[in-house]
């Protein structure tokens, strides 16, 4: 078992946490894990991505080289994008629809959708929207892990440990809301 996972958005939009999710979940599981962290600007707002390599063997190296990922998370369609070199001809992007328009150049939504259209694999949705409806408005990135659970290679039941164990601290009101995120887009 091997999976290599990018992770992708901008600052504040929870990738990191995801990311810590998805990895107590590999630990749990008796999985060997390595992860490269890469926080453009330190403030939200700027780029943020995530390497993250899971194996039942010893991983040399936390980078995923180009044409190796899995899987690309992104809660943000362009970031998505940005990071497609890396991923396998038959790999998965998992991706939030609603752009993030920090750049003035940011690209048309309707070219972005081409491209996304081009792509054979590919889950796209509006997490926000999603999150919004299950009166958890903070928690489109769970929503977003959830759609992404079924390409993972990690059981469902380790990822909702992950969310206890990271958002434990909070308050189980939290966690609750974050295992309600969660369980959403695994059953559409």
């Amino acid at each position: 078992m091997k999976t290599d996972i990018i992770l992708a958005g901008v600052g504040g939009q929870g990738i990191l946490s995801i990311a810590a999710v998805i990895g107590e979940a590999a630990l749990e599981a008796g999985l060997y894990m390595k992860q490269a962290e890469v926080h453009g600007m330190s403030q939200r707002g700027g780029d943020v991505q995530s390497h993250l390599r899971i194996s039942d063997k010893p991983v040399a190296s936390d980078l995923i080289p180009l044409g190796n990922a899995d899987i690309i998370i992104s809660l943000e369609p362009m970031e998505a994008l940005r990071y497609l070199p890396y991923l396998k001809k038959d790999g998965w992007i998992v991706t939030g629809s609603n752009p993030f328009e920090n750049i003035s150049n940011y690209p048309d939504m309707e070219n972005l959708m081409k491209e996304y259209n081009s792509l054979p694999n590919k889950v796209i949705l509006d997490v926000e929207q999603i999150a919004k409806d299950l009166g958890a408005p903070r928690s489109g990135n769970v929503v977003l892990l959830g759609a992404a659970a079924p390409y993972l290679g990690i059981d469902f039941c380790r990822l909702e440990n992950g969310i206890k164990s990271i958002f434990g601290k909070k308050g189980e009101e939290i966690v609750e809301i974050n295992l309600k995120a969660l369980r959403r887009e695994t059953k559409s």
